[in-house]
């Protein structure tokens, strides 16, 4: 069974209006969601490969991600496992000043480290 991935213009978590904007901080919101987009943007990977570089989660957890992300076009399955499409790879561009953001943040309030340079985890 194919998991429904929030889309703009349908009603999502914070929005009855279903804004472009509103649905895809709900699938990004998904628990596992960003940590699966960062670890395709490093390298393409089969289920196995991306529970593992997940830290093992659960199975269920990791089907109903990548089929939301499949769904949402951000994802494609081929033979060499999952790949980032077109949008999936500019979506992670997109994200890149909120992770600078978020370094920065980090610094000035002294409340976390910068974390390398490992980008979105």
């Amino acid at each position: 069974m194919e998991a429904r991935a929030p889309r703009p213009g349908v009603p999502v978590r914070g929005s009855e209006s279903g804004r472009p904007v509103m649905a895809a901080l709900d699938l990004l919101g998904r628990r596992w969601t960003m940590r699966i987009l960062w670890e395709l943007s490093q390298a393409p990977a089969g289920f196995r490969e991306l529970q593992r570089r997940c830290e093992r989660m659960s199975s269920s957890v990791l089907t109903t991600r990548l089929d939301e992300l499949t769904g949402a076009c951000l994802l494609t399955p081929q033979a060499d496992g999952y790949h980032l499409t077109r949008l999936g790879q500019d979506l992670v561009e997109a994200l890149s000043p909120l992770d600078a953001w978020s370094r920065r943040w980090a610094k000035e309030t002294g409340t976390g480290t910068t974390g390398g340079s490992e980008g979105v985890k």
